[in-house]
């Protein structure tokens, strides 16, 4: 994996399965999982990190396709970012492709995998936005070949965390079969770590709108209130794409207001702390991006 892994790691456990992996690690509990390594190798490398053991999750078959179950989705936490990014998943989950496709150069890409988005919760991440907004749920493999499911926001939150000897095994993700979309600012030209990023999906069976905005908080953000407002305003029986321009700008500061909002006054009933500039400028950075991902969804 790199030069510097034989010295990180005195055991290199290789299961061919799901529970074979479970199993691997409730009898080594001091071992990290591993499967692209993309930000467990960058700690490594860096110091930050010496595991006593690896179990890697490379040779896990199950885990690196996905199939359709019940009106949903079920990917594999093995997915790599450049499987996500193929025409045939686009067509099946368009904005978590769009993630996928942004989510760094091809060495990163082709490494970088969908349960390592999720377990290593970079606020970062571009997959993340995308699945709540789209309410995922993972399916968490447990000992003695048990499984159980959460809401991929309870993982991330903190909520509910992973025990002792489990591991992300699947993402249940809702097929909506309407229109979705990712978008990310980044600090330079190119592929690079998100500023910010914005994932908003249509949901006309439920007329509702869904918006996560990514990397500027340690979570995923929903601005419920700005979903709700602009869902109200959609005409979902007739032409969708008929909403004022005014109606979407005041979507985008509704949403950056909600993520980033004013300073709370003072108690002493002195004057307000204005916002540094570099929150001002980021609070336009979201605005501008849910602005354009909802034009974007109802074009």
């Amino acid at each position: 994996m790199t030069t510097h892994a034989p010295q990180a790691a005195h055991t290199v456990t290789l299961p061919g399965t799901l529970d074979e992996a479970v199993a691997a690690l409730a009898a080594m509990p001091a071992a990290v999982p591993v499967a692209g390594g993309t930000d467990l190798m960058a700690a490594v490398n860096s110091g930050l990190l010496r595991p006593a053991a690896l179990v890697g999750l490379g040779r896990i078959s199950e885990i690196r396709g996905w199939r359709y179950l019940d009106g949903h989705a079920l990917l594999g936490a093995g997915l790599t970012h450049a499987r996500m990014g193929r025409p045939d998943f686009a067509a099946l989950i368009p904005a978590l492709a769009a993630a996928a496709r942004a989510a760094g150069p091809p060495q990163i890409r082709n490494a970088g995998t969908l349960g390592g988005n999720i377990v290593t919760a970079a606020p970062t991440g571009d997959a993340l936005p995308v699945l709540a907004a789209l309410e995922a749920t993972v399916i968490i493999a447990g000992p003695e070949g048990s499984r159980r499911e959460i809401p991929v926001s309870h993982l991330l939150a903190g909520v509910d965390l992973l025990r002792p000897g489990e591991l992300v095994g699947f993402v249940r993700v809702p097929l909506l079969h309407a229109p979705q979309t990712f978008l990310k600012a980044t600090g330079r030209t190119g592929p690079g770590r998100s500023t910010a990023s914005v994932a908003l999906v249509l949901d006309p069976a439920r007329r509702g709108v869904r918006c996560a905005v990514g990397a500027v908080a340690p979570m995923p953000l929903r601005p419920l209130e700005a979903e709700r407002w602009v869902a109200s305003l959609i005409d979902w029986d007739g032409d969708r794409g008929h909403l004022d321009p005014q109606v979407t700008t005041a979507f985008g500061e509704y949403v950056a207001a909600a993520c980033i909002p004013d300073p709370l006054p003072p108690q002493d009933g002195s004057e307000p702390v204005p916002l540094p500039p570099a929150a001002i400028h980021l609070r336009r950075t979201v605005a501008a991006l849910a602005r354009r991902a909802l034009g974007r969804a109802l074009a």
